[in-house]
């Protein structure tokens, strides 16, 4: 544990975000991000408002999440402060989209209970389960990051 609690005044590079906290936190919300995706587009997307939210905010959070990865992997932040705050920036707006994105998905399961096909209410039952999942982790890796922030 202390070398996840010395590193925080420090950004992780190459295989150090596999060992620290709150960089370790990246591969699953790639997975769960990645199955909240996957199990929306795979149902009926009927209102399309709202599933479309969702949608927009588990790919927008994909594709950001996985280039933050790499940015992160490759060293370009180059151990800068304002990369420490703009981690804790991008993770505090994916918690609040996955958040906002969680309730109107799980608003559209709860309308969607009778009179819609079976498959399509399971599918929308995991992917409420994922998105909250998602939220939390990227409340989680928000923490971490802004203790790393301010310890810069």
């Amino acid at each position: 544990m202390a070398s996840n609690t010395a590193t925080l005044g420090n950004l992780p590079s190459g295989c150090g975000i596999c060992t620290t906290i709150p960089d370790i936190l990246y591969v699953p919300e790639l997975i769960f991000g990645g199955l909240v995706w996957i199990l929306v587009a795979c149902t009926l997307v009927v209102p399309q408002n709202p599933q479309g939210w969702v949608m927009f905010v588990s790919v927008f959070c994909f594709v950001m999440t996985f280039i933050w990865l790499v940015v992160f992997a490759c060293g370009g932040h180059q151990n800068k402060s304002s990369w420490a705050a703009a981690d804790f920036i991008y993770h505090g707006v994916a918690a609040f989209f996955y958040l906002s994105a969680s309730v109107a998905l799980a608003k559209v399961t709860l309308d969607m209970k009778d009179g819609s096909v079976f498959k399509n209410y399971q599918l929308d039952i995991s992917a409420v389960v994922f998105s909250y999942m998602a939220t939390v982790l990227y409340v989680i890796h928000t923490i971490f990051s802004a203790i790393r922030w301010k310890s810069f």
